[in-house]
């Protein structure tokens, strides 16, 4: 129950009913009242009816099946950021490798946990930047193919 004896629906702005979305007494900044009341003015601001269906044109109400163009800059920069990912994170992966700090290596030489947590790190980052730069590299040869098209 919200401060000052009031609950979800009853006039405090918490319900999804069709009363006012206003914050009531209880309301402060923070409160979870407040976040609760945030909620029920997004949901009562229509925006779930203006979202268009997956596939759905704006314009003229049909279905948009073709596939999804990228822009020649967008292209080319997801492009550069895998070739980046790759330099950036072989080089991370070879000097965590040849730490010696002590941070990656304890006195016996086995890995620890930073060596593991980064090594994670290193091998995430480097798929998710293999992943952008094939998308760099789909849509720069999608730009090519279409300009011999032409």
């Amino acid at each position: 129950m919200a401060a000052g004896g009031r609950g979800c629906g009853d006039g405090a702005g918490v319900g999804f009913g069709d009363g006012a979305a206003s914050a009531g007494p209880a309301a402060t900044r923070g409160s979870s009242t407040a976040v609760a009341t945030a909620a029920a003015a997004f949901l009562k601001a229509g925006t779930f009816e203006n979202v268009q269906p997956p596939g759905a044109g704006a314009d003229t109400g049909a279905p948009d099946t073709g596939p999804m163009r990228l822009s020649r800059s967008a292209s080319w920069f997801l492009l550069a950021f895998g070739v980046w990912s790759w330099f950036i994170w072989i080089t991370f992966v070879k000097n965590l490798w040849n730490d010696a700090s002590g941070l990656a290596f304890d006195d016996a030489g086995d890995p620890t946990g930073y060596f593991w947590v980064h090594l994670l790190l290193a091998v995430t980052s480097f798929l998710l930047g293999t992943a952008i730069g094939v998308m760099g590299l789909r849509g720069v040869r999608a730009l090519k193919r279409e300009r011999d098209e032409k």
